[in-house]
Parts: structure tokens; C-alpha cells; sequence
């Protein structure tokens, strides 16, 4: 036995050998596929740093920075959708945007939406231009209207160039539709406008002259002192009567102290619009109400003229009635001549077509 063990010891320790020798081989082997699977199996780091980042800032048309605008990131396939709002300077910035293509949506209240489209390339920090938003373009109706006081500014600018022959003022008439009622300051001036016009001192002076010629109001004698009263007097009633009935009374009662043309209708109602408008006038309201203007006005206008007339022809109350019945009957005539005869003699005027208007 022993022998047999050292005849064949040289051939067990080559085995032996060889045996160590494949182990270490396949041990060898064996770590680079363990390390490779390994790292196969390890997360890829550099996946993050393919997200990138994209950053802009918003203007207006003036190149001012728009803060607090609506910013919108969004993907074709709506896989990823960012919404930030721009800072005080209009700048915004997203972070962490995967790579491929991408649209900015920015939205501002009265500008129009603004959009951007691009690529985002991996590990890009991508910077873009400056949006400028345009302002909203919207289709929409716009009415324009005037105040009363505005309309009726120039409703009396056309009254005030009413002139019969060219020459007479008449500016106590509308031909307006539906004119625009006056406030204090335009019924005065109106007042003041006849009053001081040209003509109206004119038309006193001439009376004045019938007067003397005539020798009415004897109390004032004759001669160029005679001639100064009776012009006096006469502009005074003139003057007193326009303030009174046309300024000072309808301030008071909101009444407008024009005469309203009618132009249109029969005859006879036309005649009886006339007449009516010396008892019935229109409110400041635009309503019917008795013209308190015209009839206190024409009674105390005869009533302040016992003020300076000759004491010898005075008549107290009775003058004073006189006087107001007959300025009452000759605004009624007035008012017929106004409306079948004074508009054909004015040239110049405005020749719109007549319109009906309320009738008293």
C-alpha cells in the first residue's frame, strides 16, 4: 500500500494542481461578469443630468416689465404642464424640463395671449427673448353721448343766430325736435344776450320815438330830456319783462321759456299750439305744466313799470292788469307769428324737416 502511494503521489499532486489551477481560473472569470452585473444593475446617474432648464421675461409695448403674468409651460402630448407667474422684474424660470419640444403660453389681463414654441436640448439651460405682449384688440361698440348741458349748449348757439331778415333777433324759439332743457346759467345768458343785442336797444329807441312823436306818457314832456325817459322806460320794460319770463321766473319754476315750433300738423292745431304755449309751457322735466313764467311775468312786469312811469299816468292796479293782459295776448301772437311766418323770414337757418313735438 505504501507502495502503491508513492508510485502514484506524483500523478495525485499534478491532479491536484490542475484542479487548483480551474478554480482559480473560473474565480478570476467569475469577478468582471459579477462587477459588470452589477454595474448593469446600478441606476444610471447621468439620467439627471439630461433635464434641463428654460428662464424668460415678459414686457409691454413700452418695454416696461409686466409682473404677476401667467406663464404656462405645456408639451404636445400634455405630458407635462408647469405654470409659473412672473416676478417684479417679469422674469420666470422652470426647472427640472425633460429635453424635447415645448410651448410658453402667457397670458395677461388686457393683453393678448402671447405663445412660444422650441426645442429643449438635454442639460440646456435655454434663455429665451424677451416676450412682448400687444394689447388686447377687442371688436366692440362704442356710444358717445353728450350731456344735456352739452346738447343744450349748442341748441343755443343755432338759437342765437335766428335772425328775422338777418337782422331782428329771434332767439326765444327752438325748431328742435326734443331740445335739451337749460340749466340757470343758459337761461340768463340767453336773457342777457337779447337784451344787450343791438337791435333790441334799437327797437327801444325807435318806440321811443313813436312815443314822442305821439306824445304818450304826456308826463314826460317833450324835447331830448322827454325823449331820454320815454327810451328809458321803454327799455326797462323791455329788459325787466325778458329777466322776468324768460331767466328769472323759469329758474324758479324749472320751465323752459322758448317757444317750441311745431311746423307740422293741420292749421288749426298748429293755431291752437300757439296760443296754447302763452298758458301752457314745457318743464325743465319735459312735461306740460302751466307756464307760471309767462303769466306772473307778464303782471309784474306791468306791475314794476308803476316804478318809473309819470305819476299822472299811472293807474295802480288797474294798469298793472292792463299791461299783463295785453303782454299775454301779444306772446300769443307772437307765438302764431313764430309759427306760420318768422321761420320763412330767417335765412340762414338750419332748414332740418320740421318734427311734431308735445302739444299743450
Amino acid at each position: 500500500m505504501g507502495h502503491f502511494a508513492k508510485a502514484y503521489a506524483p500523478a495525485i499532486r499534478n491532479l491536484f494542481a490542475r484542479a487548483a489551477l480551474l478554480l482559480t481560473i473560473s474565480f478570476c472569470l467569475s469577478l468582471p461578469l459579477s462587477a459588470q452585473s452589477e454595474q448593469s444593475t446600478a441606476p444610471d446617474s447621468s439620467v439627471g443630468q439630461t433635464q434641463g432648464t428654460i428662464s424668460g421675461s415678459v414686457i409691454d409695448q413700452t418695454g416696461t416689465s409686466v409682473s404677476a403674468a401667467t406663464v404656462k409651460l405645456t408639451r404636445p402630448d400634455q405630458s407635462d404642464t408647469q405654470q409659473e407667474q412672473t416676478n417684479d422684474d417679469g422674469l420666470y424660470a422652470f426647472t427640472n424640463v425633460a429635453p424635447g419640444p415645448f410651448e410658453i403660453i402667457i397670458v395677461e389681463n388686457g393683453f393678448a395671449t402671447k405663445m412660444i414654441s422650441g426645442t429643449l436640448k438635454p442639460g440646456e439651460a435655454l434663455v429665451l427673448p424677451k416676450a412682448q405682449l400687444a394689447l388686447a384688440s377687442a371688436s366692440m361698440e362704442v356710444r358717445v353721448s353728450e350731456s344735456e348741458v352739452e346738447i343744450a349748449e349748442v341748441e343755443i348757439k343755432e338759437q342765437e343766430k335766428q335772425r328775422v331778415f338777418g337782422i331782428i333777433p329771434n332767439f326765444y324759439v327752438t325748431y328742435e325736435k326734443d331740445p335739451a332743457p337749460m340749466n340757470t346759467r343758459q337761461k340768463m345768458g340767453l336773457a342777457w344776450k337779447s337784451s344787450v343785442d343791438p337791435l333790441t336797444i334799437a327797437g327801444a329807441a325807435f318806440v321811443a320815438g313813436i312815443q314822442q312823436a305821439t306824445d304818450s306818457f304826456p308826463g314826460y314832456g317833450q324835447g331830448a330830456q322827454g325823449y331820454a325817459k320815454r327810451f328809458g322806460a321803454t327799455y326797462a320794460d323791455v329788459t325787466i319783462s325778458t329777466f322776468l319770463s324768460g331767466a328769472v321766473l323759469p329758474v324758479i319754476f324749472k320751465q323752459d321759456p322758448r317757444y317750441m315750433y311745431r311746423g307740422t300738423g293741420s292749421g288749426r292745431s298748429r293755431l291752437f299750439h300757439a296760443v296754447a304755449s302763452s298758458f301752457i309751457c314745457r318743464g325743465d322735466d319735459k312735461r306740460l305744466q302751466p307756464n307760471y313764467s309767462n303769466l306772473i311775468g307778464s303782471f309784474a312786469t306791468g306791475g314794476i313799470s308803476n316804478l318809473y312811469y309819470p305819476s299822472t299816468d299811472r293807474n295802480g292796479a288797474m294798469l298793472t292788469l292792463e299791461t299783463g293782459l295785453i303782454r299775454i295776448a301779444e306772446s300769443a301772437g307772437a307765438n302764431i307769428f313764430q309759427e306760420f311766418v318768422i321761420r320763412k323770414l330767417t335765412p340762414g337757418l338750419n332748414r332740418k324737416a320740421a318734427q311734431p313735438v308735445q302739444t299743450p
